[in-house]
């Protein structure tokens, strides 16, 4: 029998989160930021951008949402700000445990974003990710990962600690098979919700210009920052975007 601990894991991460947006190069020390962050201002611009861009943003994604899904997924969208100092910036699309999808934006993220557009942007890529299921996607193929990686292990006669590797291994692998195109697939699904929205998802998509760029790896999670922007700028050259 496969270990399941492992497979239980994989599957908590692969079922709760999708589409983190990578943190900058100042935010991935969290001890320090925790000690250098200054607490969060709920009157300040970053705040009032936050609230400014929901509420221009949320009912189209909503609407996008039914229009894409035909009801079949909860559409009701709660985007949350984690004010934490010691949080990284990230942006990342979650569900609750009645599959509700929830957009957490970090308070660090927000101090990175020049214009409303940039968090436009990146609030129409999390909600995007909702609407093409990527979420389930990737628990299913995480979850016939883990399967292959044990059984190949149990197979080659190996223990239970061989076992517990390959389910693990073959979970990342199966996790990680379709990430970069689940990303670009957000990335245009998600400018089209920011035009749609009256953002420019153009110069909203210059903030991966400023983030680290992952290359172009082997089973990386996020493609290069410059395929990225050729996908935005494809989309947004494409006349009308069925909205």
């Amino acid at each position: 029998m496969l270990s399941i601990k492992p497979i239980a894991s994989l599957l908590l991460v692969a079922s709760v989160m999708a589409g983190c947006v990578t943190p900058s190069p100042t935010s991935q020390n969290p001890q320090r930021n925790a000690s250098a962050a200054p607490t969060f201002d709920a009157t300040g611009p970053q705040a009032l951008r936050f609230q400014r861009v929901i509420a221009r943003m949320e009912p189209i994604a909503e609407r996008i949402c039914h229009n894409h899904t035909g009801g079949a997924e909860n559409c009701d969208y709660q985007i949350v700000l984690d004010k934490r100092a010691g949080a990284p910036s990230n942006a990342y699309q979650s569900q609750d445990n009645t599959g509700r999808p929830v957009l957490t934006f970090t308070a660090a993220i927000l101090a990175e974003f020049r214009n409303d557009d940039e968090l436009a942007f990146v609030l129409g890529h999390e909600a995007a990710h909702h609407i093409a299921g990527h979420i389930a996607q990737t628990r299913k193929t995480a979850t016939v990962g883990a399967l292959v990686g044990g059984t190949v292990a149990l197979l080659l006669g190996g223990g239970d600690t061989a076992v517990d590797i390959g389910v693990d291994l073959g979970g990342t692998v199966g996790a990680r098979a379709f990430s970069k195109d689940h990303e670009l697939e957000a990335d245009a699904l998600g400018a089209q919700i920011t035009q749609a929205a009256g953002y420019d998802a153009l110069r909203g998509a210059a903030f991966f210009q400023r983030i680290p760029d992952p290359g172009d790896r082997f089973l990386g999670s996020h493609p290069p920052n410059a395929q990225r922007i050729d996908i935005v700028r494809q989309t947004v050259g494409q006349t009308g975007t069925g909205f």
